[in-house]
């Protein structure tokens, strides 16, 4: 059994990530600040005899003893790391130092959840884990592209110079339960929209594109990639059907049987024109691909959504 530590284990990714190693059998340590993770979310899992909870955020250092890190912690939707992007930039640098300092103490596997968003707009279609990115640096979004893509790099100069076991992730889109009501990310935006009857607001003439992985699929791949010993990454995680965010608005309608109207709105700055994973590394890699479709998905996001608001 392995003492497994999980940072932003409360979060939406994070608290499915805790039970599928649970289910493994595994010891787990979840470490979380509340800034954007939720107690609900792993309720359910206080009762079990290896779930551990611990309160704390990661820009200061914590001393405990664990053979695998997952680290996680980051809020994720723009809402929220622009709510606080000093926060946000600091978990991200600080954060990542006092982990891979736990990793290298410890010897420890560490994994950094990092993100399509160091792609920034990109300039290359679908994005391949060789394209460096194109980011505003000084921008809205860049304690958040910035921040992770720094996380990157400490990542990589820890392994280069103190030989620290790492991981690294980039993960694209993902959705599915427990996303926050007020999360921000488009899909819980407009289902939320679409269960209340309001307007659906799509940016610019929504032929912006993404591509949505449902999270079960994503954990897949995580506990995939944490268990490969030759390859260190950084590796695309997502899924490779690419949709315009207008025909999202339209499917989320339909699904949900909505009365709402799309409204459109001005784009937001640095908001990318196109998104989409190459997966062919992971395919090869890692022999995984994601098997839930976007209406299949999508249908197990409403009924959360339509719990949750009593609807």
């Amino acid at each position: 059994m392995n003492r497994i530590l999980v940072t932003g284990g409360a979060g939406f990714l994070g608290s499915y990530l805790c039970e599928a190693l649970l289910e493994r059998d595994e010891d787990i340590l979840c470490i979380d600040n509340f800034f954007s993770g939720s107690k609900d979310n792993i309720r359910h899992l206080f009762a079990h005899p290896y779930f551990e909870l611990i309160r704390h955020d990661i820009i200061h250092p914590i001393l405990v003893e664990v053979d695998r890190i997952y680290h996680l912690a980051c809020p994720a939707s723009p809402i929220h790391y622009q709510y606080n992007a000093i926060k946000t930039i600091k978990t991200n640098v600080m954060g990542t130092i006092n982990m891979l300092g736990l990793a290298k103490r410890t010897k420890a596997r560490i994994m950094l959840a990092s993100t399509s968003e160091i792609y920034g707009s990109p300039e290359i279609h679908p994005q391949p884990e060789d394209y460096w990115g194109n980011v505003n640096p000084i921008g809205l979004r860049s304690c958040y592209d910035e921040g992770k893509r720094v996380a990157e790099t400490l990542m990589m100069d820890y392994h280069r110079q103190n030989n620290v076991d790492i991981k690294i992730v980039r993960i694209f889109n993902t959705y599915g339960p427990r996303m926050a009501i007020d999360d921000g990310r488009v899909v819980s935006n407009f289902i939320v929209q679409a269960l209340k009857g309001e307007p659906l607001a799509v940016y610019g003439d929504g032929s912006q594109t993404r591509s949505f992985c449902y999270v079960s699929d994503l954990v897949e791949g995580l506990l995939a990639m944490m268990g490969l010993d030759d390859t260190i990454g950084p590796i695309n995680l997502g899924n490779p059907d690419e949709f315009t965010i207008l025909a999202l608005a339209e499917k989320i309608i339909e699904l949900t049987s909505s009365s709402s109207r799309i409204v459109h709105e001005p784009m937001p700055a640095d908001d990318p024109p196109r998104r989409c994973p190459d997966i062919s590394y992971a395919t090869d890699k890692l022999h995984w691909a994601p098997k839930v479709g976007l209406e299949e998905g999508l249908m197990k996001t409403i009924s959360y959504f339509k719990e949750k608001l009593d609807l």
